[in-house]
């Protein structure tokens, strides 16, 4: 791969990060907050292509100056001989391997396949990330009151309920079964990128529709109940919610929790 060749996959490669960060697909790979980063990133590849292709554009022409001066040869001194011969032979080292164009590949995945959000697969195969809030802010009079997943787990946990009594509470997540057929409702909380982004389940228990396919959308509408069960994978704390409405809805643009994030 030659110089020109790194620098047009600088150049895709960076303008995939600005296509990315400029629409809602960056929100697959990191928090919302990364935003400038990523468009940041972009704009420094997309430079260090043009950069690149300006000082091959400029070797190159020294190059065909270097040639035509050997085809019309003149009295030289020994020292500029000798730097024509050092430059005649770095232009006949060996070229980079053909192996390295393998480099292109996660680019093209990168423009060509969004990747979906992390889902049930993901979720029966990872415990529970519930940790215990650092406070439980006020909640405002709606009714019925929407709700984050990991919000209601956490304060259904560690505060025991306190302020979520005679509230009709409304969570969306996905659907995903335990394999003893438990439906939860599961969004992966995520601390900076999709890498790192763990479950948090909360499971339904009441008027839950008879029919439930994994990664299904729901927005479900219930109570309180003290009820709990323990993650079969790490054992965490899962609490339930009494449900009294449940409803398919479409996959949020943004798929993951950051709310464990401030």
């Amino acid at each position: 791969m030659n110089r020109q060749a790194q620098a047009a996959v600088l150049f895709l490669l960076g303008a995939s990060l600005l296509h990315a960060a400029t629409t809602d697909l960056y929100l697959r790979y990191v928090k919302q907050g990364l935003r400038p980063l990523v468009l940041v990133s972009g704009a420094v590849l997309i430079a260090a292509a043009l950069a690149t292709a300006w000082y091959e554009r400029k070797r190159t022409r020294s190059r065909k100056q270097a040639q035509a001066r050997a085809r019309h040869p003149v009295a030289e001194h020994p020292d500029a001989k000798n730097a024509h011969a050092e430059h005649s032979d770095a232009e006949h080292s060996h070229p980079e391997p053909r192996i390295s164009w393998l480099l292109v590949l996660p680019l093209l995945a990168l423009i060509l396949v969004a990747p979906p959000a992390l889902g049930s697969y993901s979720a029966t195969r990872t415990g529970t990330a519930l940790q215990e809030p650092l406070a439980y802010p006020d909640l405002p009079a709606a009714d019925p009151l929407p709700l984050d997943v990991v919000d209601y787990a956490g304060r259904a946990v560690y505060d025991h309920g306190r302020t979520l009594h005679d509230r009709r509470i409304q969570l969306t997540g996905f659907l995903a079964l335990d394999r003893d057929g438990t439906p939860y409702l599961v969004r992966m909380a995520l601390n900076c990128c999709a890498a790192d982004a763990q479950p948090v389940k909360v499971a339904l228990t009441g008027q839950v529709p008879p029919v439930l396919q994994p990664d299904t959308w729901l927005r479900v509408t219930g109570t309180y109940t003290p009820r709990r069960t323990k993650d079969p994978v790490n054992g965490g704390p899962i609490p339930f919610i009494e449900v009294t409405e449940a409803k398919p809805v479409a996959e949020p643009t943004d798929p993951y929790d950051e709310s464990w994030n401030g």
